[in-house]
């Protein structure tokens, strides 16, 4: 039962820490600020279920990806630990990674304004910002065992906080006005130092478990 409880508490941890949901929702009513409330929900709602879409295919289809293309457990963690560390480490200087970021493209007189709300939900809220490399190597790093329990508590625990990031952005004016952007950026370097250590364990599992295979 302990273990069980260790397990989920550390992969939602480790989801809470690389989607950050309070910065993101800072991100979020950046992106959606000239939508009506109405359009914020939805897009929000598009945003996170793509999101959830993806880290559950990878989630589930994680032991097969690794088949069909000869990749082994210690390369993924290898792997997963350096993108998870990049990321926390420009989280913790206080600078975005690109890989779970966006540039904001100049508006195109060609392209209706309507179309350009439309595509933030997928691209950049959906990918990279809420299911951007890292956190996919989180989450097929935490299920590549293969056992129904590690499936389980890795699709769990990202579908609570999706749950949580939803009421986030939903309440995301009146967070951003409450927390300022000095407390943004604290709360962002904090999950930042997490991941560091995230990314850093999984690392050297991933040392221990290539010296195993190799043993072997």
């Amino acid at each position: 039962m302990h273990d069980i409880s260790t397990l989920v508490v550390s992969v939602f941890m480790g989801f809470f820490a690389i989607m950050n949901p309070i910065a993101n929702t800072a991100v979020f009513v950046g992106l959606t600020s000239n939508q009506s409330p109405v359009e914020r929900k939805k897009t929000a709602l598009k945003a996170l279920m793509t999101a959830f879409i993806m880290i559950l295919a990878f989630s589930i289809l994680g032991k097969a990806i690794f088949q069909l293309f000869g990749i082994t457990l210690p390369a993924l963690r290898l792997a997963g630990g350096i993108l998870v560390f990049v990321v926390g480490y420009h989280m913790l200087q206080g600078t975005p990674s690109k890989m779970h970021s966006h540039q904001p493209k100049p508006k195109s007189e060609s392209e209706p304004e309507e179309n350009q709300s439309a595509d933030v939900a997928i691209s950049p809220l959906a990918l990279p910002i809420l299911a951007g490399p890292g956190t996919i190597a989180t989450a097929m790093n935490y299920s590549a065992s293969g056992s129904l329990l590690h499936i389980g508590v890795t699709i769990g625990a990202f579908a609570c906080l999706c749950a949580i990031t939803y009421v986030c952005f939903l309440y995301g004016p009146k967070i951003v006005e409450k927390i300022g952007e000095s407390g943004i950026g604290i709360i962002t370097r904090l999950m930042g130092l997490i991941l560091t250590v995230i990314g850093m364990q999984m690392l050297i599992q991933g040392v221990h478990d290539a010296q195993q295979f190799f043993i072997k």
